[in-house]
């Protein structure tokens, strides 16, 4: 058997032109979250917690964990839907949370999702207070939210200097990326403001330290962010973070929070909030249902393949939702960035499955031999989208050729293997020059 587990694919969503890294793509993904949760009023209705579970609560605060939630007692409409499961871990194992004045925030799904995403209570208590000052009254959609943090952050905010221009340093960044690199609506080059914004970003931070250039920074932000689109129309949208590839990336980061931070092949028992809760994100990344399904079935295929591939259950809900975004093919289609994406991660699955179908005889066995349904249910369908946009002149049904290929090439590697060992054996028993006559008769 060929070991072939933990197995690395690329990422389809393309690079981005800067250097953000992951950490600071997880940072803004979390404050855009943030803002969205307190631009709609904070929490959200399912995380009020009663009287008397509060009461409950208290009395079991010491053994509580972060990634228990009253939700979670009742079975998750999405994993059973997917087949996906999760695994709990023991309270013994867990810090304690001190003190019941956390209990109720402990219940709540926004803080299953800050420890998910591995922000910590200081950072989280930064960005609360930089966003309530300009979140309450307006939709996050409206906000920049980069430029709104340039301008609410203090270096009395943190413990550091050198962690207030890390902050200041990646907010220019990703304005750089959403409005300069990865615009959704295509600058022009004679763009008087784009050119003031580059200048900006490559003399900052000296170049906002005051109020005044802090409000031409505003000016020149809010021209870019807030431009017509082509057909001269204008929406209340602020578009700062809804550019291919940032917005696809931004969002990776909040679909990875849906798995254990301490089994990276299970998701947590708040799946169904948490994806609830990163919905929340759309309006402001640019996503709809067709864009996270296509996202989400990269993100549970890829987790699969990274791990010992033995949690089946990630390639079912894989499979279940590759049967949406194959409904959904003709629609993303209709977009270039889209259709790019759809591609990508579609070429990425068939490759990573026709490597292991077009050799079966070596890849699966008694023990396993059920994935290979879930293999050929992944190929067949995703070979089938991609060729819709090519003629088949031979008229035969694609699935159809592909399973046909598989069983020829598999009986191939086969007999190839076969003669090959056979062919070892004559040499070991037969004398060199008879093993040669024998060849050559």
């Amino acid at each position: 058997m060929p070991n072939d587990h933990t197995e690395t694919l690329t990422c389809p969503f393309g690079e981005l032109a800067t250097n953000l890294s992951d950490s600071e793509l997880r940072e803004t993904a979390y404050e855009i979250l943030v803002g969205a949760c307190l631009s709609s009023g904070g929490k959200t209705s399912n995380n009020k917690v009663s009287d008397s579970e509060r009461n409950s609560e208290k009395a079991g605060a010491a053994a509580a964990t972060p990634q228990t939630s009253l939700t979670s007692r009742a079975a998750s409409k999405v994993k059973k839907a997917l087949g996906l499961r999760s695994r709990r871990k023991k309270a013994s194992a867990t810090k304690p949370v001190p003190g019941p004045d956390r209990v109720s925030k402990v219940s709540s799904i926004e803080e299953t999702f800050r420890v998910q995403m591995g922000v910590s209570e200081q950072t989280d208590s930064i960005v609360r207070r930089a966003l309530s000052k300009v979140a309450a009254d307006q939709k996050i959609e409206s906000i920049v939210l980069p430029l709104e943090m340039l301008q609410q952050l203090k270096p009395a905010d943190f413990t550091s200097l050198e962690e207030y221009q890390a902050s200041q340093k990646r907010n220019l960044k990703l304005l750089e990326a959403g409005l300069l690199l990865h615009p959704l609506l295509p600058l022009d080059n004679d763009n008087t403001d784009a050119q003031r914004l580059r200048e900006i970003i490559n003399g900052a931070p000296d170049n906002i330290k005051n109020n005044e250039s802090m409000q031409a920074l505003r000016s020149i932000v809010t021209s870019l962010a807030c431009r017509t689109r082509e057909d001269g129309s204008v929406s209340g949208t602020c578009h700062w973070a809804d550019g291919f590839p940032l917005n696809v990336k931004i969002y990776q980061m909040l679909l990875e929070a849906c798995f254990d931070v301490n089994n990276d092949a299970s998701v947590i028992e708040e799946l169904d909030d948490v994806l609830e809760l990163i919905k929340k994100s759309w309006p402001v990344l640019g996503m709809n249902q067709m864009l996270h399904n296509l996202c989400f079935l990269w993100i549970l295929f890829n987790r699969y393949a990274m791990t010992d591939q033995s949690e089946v259950d990630l390639l079912n809900a894989s499979e279940d939702v590759l049967a949406k975004v194959e409904n959904d093919a003709k629609a993303l289609k209709e977009d270039a960035n889209c259709a790019k994406m759809l591609s990508s991660i579609l070429s990425s699955i068939l490759g990573w499955a026709e490597k292991r179908l077009v050799d079966y005889h070596s890849h699966f066995h008694s023990d396993n031999i059920e994935l290979m349904q879930s293999l050929v249910s992944m190929a067949v369908p995703s070979a089938k989208v991609m060729a819709e946009d090519r003629v088949e002149g031979d008229g035969i049904d694609v699935g159809y050729k592909r399973v046909d290929e598989y069983i020829k090439s598999s009986m191939r590697a086969a007999f190839a293997q076969a003669s090959s060992q056979y062919f070892s054996m004559i040499v070991l028993v037969v004398p060199r020059y008879q093993c040669a006559t024998l060849y050559y008769r």
